[in-house]
C-alpha cells in the first residue's frame, strides 16, 4: 500500500465546512481597511534571510529559534519563509519607491511561518492581517490605528478585549534604561532562569516579557522604561492617551509591554483577551520609525499592527458559535441521459439571474435526488423530467416553509424562484 501523506505538523488544512468562516472574516477585513483608505500590498512568502535578521533582531526568539530558513540549492542564496510581514512590506516600499508621492497607508493579509510548538491559536503556518502607515510622525496615526481595531472588534461582535499601551521611547532613552535594567537584573542574578540569563546582555528588555511565575515579583519591581523617556516621547505618549480618552477608548498603561521585535520604538500596544488561554494577544503593533533607514531608506516615521486571523476566528466562535454554512438557492434534479443537456441550460439560466444553483450530476432516482436537495439547504428543488422538457418547462418544489409543487415555463423560472429564495440574487452583492 502506498504511503498516506499528512500535512506538516502545525500547518493545517482549511476544509470546506469552515472555509466560509474564513471568507466572512476576509471580506469583513477588506471592507474595514478600505473604509480607512488603506490599500493592499502583496509580498512574496520567501524573502532573503538577512531581511529578518536585520529588522527583527538576531537575538529575538523568532530569529534564533522559529524561522524556517534554508539555502537555495541552485544559487546558494539564504532564504526564509516570512515569519511576519512588516519587514517584507518595508522592503517592497523601498524597492519600488512607494513613498516618493508621499505617505502611504497599506495593508496585507496572508500566511506566515514560525517553528513553534503547535497549540490552540498558535500554529506553524498561521495567517495575519495587518496595516502599515508610513510617513506619519504624529500620535494621531497611532490613535487611528487603535481606533481602527476597536471598530473591527465591534463589527465582528467580539467579546470584550483589553487594550494595553506603553512607550519604548527613543533609542537613546532605551539605551539609558537598558543600562539601568542590566544593573538591576545582575543584582538579582540568582532569580533569573536560563533564558533570562542568556538574554541579560543581549536583549534585557525581553526579560520583562517573561511568563515565568518565579520571576514575576522581581520583574514587577524592575526599573520602568517610562521613567527614562525623553521629553519628545513622553509628549507623544501623553498626546496619544488624550486622543484615546477623547474617543472613549478604554486602555491600561502596561510598563512591561515591550513587544518581541527589535524594530519598535515609542508607542506599542496590544489587544488581549483571557478567552483563549495562553494565546491572549489577538492584535499587536506600534511605531517603528527606525526600520526604514535600517533597511536602506531615508529616515521615515512608520507605525502599524498585525492581528492573528486564527485567533480572531476562535474568539468569535467562543462568543457566538460557528457561522452557518452557505446553501444554494436552487437544487436542480434531473433524470439524466439526454435530459442533462436541457437541465444544464436551465441551471445556467438560473445563474444568469443571480441564483446560486447546485446541479445534480451522476444520475440516481428522483427520490434520492430529493433527499440530497433537502440536505443541501436549498430553498427550492427544480425538477427536470421528460414531460417537462417536452413542454420547455420545469417543476418547482419548495423545500422550506409553505408552498405547493408546481410546473412553470422555463422562461418564468427565475421570477418564480424569487417567491421562495428570500435572499437577493448573487449579483447584487449578497453575502449568503
Amino acid at each position: 500500500m502506498s504511503q498516506l501523506f499528512q500535512a506538516v505538523r502545525g500547518m493545517n488544512d482549511i476544509l470546506p465546512d469552515v472555509s466560509h468562516e474564513w471568507e466572512f472574516l476576509e471580506d469583513t477585513l477588506r471592507a474595514w481597511l478600505a473604509s480607512y483608505g488603506y490599500r493592499q500590498l502583496r509580498t512574496p512568502l520567501l524573502e532573503p534571510t538577512a531581511l529578518f535578521t536585520r529588522s527583527i533582531g538576531e537575538v529575538t526568539d523568532i530569529v534564533e529559534k522559529e524561522m524556517y530558513s534554508f539555502e537555495d540549492s541552485l544559487n546558494g542564496e539564504k532564504l526564509t519563509l516570512r515569519p511576519e510581514a512588516t519587514a517584507s512590506s518595508v522592503r517592497a516600499v523601498l524597492q519600488h519607491n512607494l513613498l516618493y508621492p508621499g505617505p502611504q497607508r497599506l495593508w496585507y493579509m496572508g500566511p506566515m511561518f514560525r517553528h513553534e510548538r503547535p497549540q490552540k491559536g498558535r500554529y506553524r503556518q498561521f495567517h495575519q492581517c495587518g496595516a502599515e502607515a508610513l510617513g506619519f510622525a504624529g500620535p494621531d496615526i497611532d490613535a487611528e490605528l487603535i481606533l481602527m481595531t476597536a471598530r473591527l472588534w465591534k463589527q465582528l461582535a467580539l467579546p470584550p478585549v483589553e487594550l494595553q499601551i506603553n512607550s519604548l521611547g527613543a533609542p537613546e532613552a532605551r539605551q539609558r534604561h537598558r543600562e539601568r535594567l542590566i544593573a538591576y537584573l545582575e543584582g538579582h542574578h540568582e532569580l533569573l532562569d536560563e533564558e533570562a540569563r542568556r538574554r541579560l546582555h543581549t536583549n534585557p528588555l525581553r526579560i520583562l516579557d517573561s511568563k515565568n511565575p518565579a520571576m514575576q515579583a522581581m520583574i514587577e519591581a524592575a526599573p520602568q522604561l517610562l521613567d527614562d523617556l525623553d521629553d519628545a516621547s513622553r509628549q507623544h505618549f501623553e498626546a496619544l492617551q488624550g486622543m484615546l480618552h477623547a474617543a472613549g477608548i478604554a486602555f491600561r498603561v502596561n510598563p512591561r509591554l515591550v513587544r518581541g521585535l527589535d524594530y519598535y520604538n515609542a508607542t506599542v500596544f496590544e489587544w488581549v483577551t483571557t478567552a483563549l488561554g495562553a494565546q491572549g494577544t489577538i492584535c499587536a503593533g506600534g511605531r517603528y520609525d527606525g526600520l526604514i533607514p535600517q533597511l536602506g531608506g531615508k529616515p521615515t516615521a512608520a507605525a502599524g499592527f498585525g492581528m492573528g486571523m486564527e485567533r480572531l476566528l476562535l474568539l468569535r466562535q467562543e462568543a457566538h458559535g460557528a457561522l452557518p454554512a452557505p446553501a444554494p438557492d436552487v437544487y436542480l434534479a434531473c433524470s439524466g441521459g439526454e435530459l442533462a443537456a436541457y437541465a444544464l441550460r436551465v441551471a445556467e439560466s438560473l445563474r444568469d439571474a443571480g441564483w446560486r444553483t447546485l446541479f445534480h450530476a451522476g444520475g440516481g432516482s428522483f427520490k434520492s435526488q430529493l433527499k440530497r436537495a433537502d440536505a443541501s439547504g436549498a430553498a427550492i428543488c427544480v425538477i427536470v423530467g421528460e414531460e417537462e422538457a417536452g413542454r420547455q418547462a420545469v417543476t418547482v418544489k419548495p423545500l422550506r416553509g409553505q408552498g405547493e409543487q408546481t410546473e412553470v415555463a422555463w422562461g418564468d423560472l427565475a421570477a418564480t424562484a424569487a417567491r421562495w429564495c428570500v435572499t437577493a440574487p448573487a449579483d447584487t452583492g449578497r453575502s449568503g
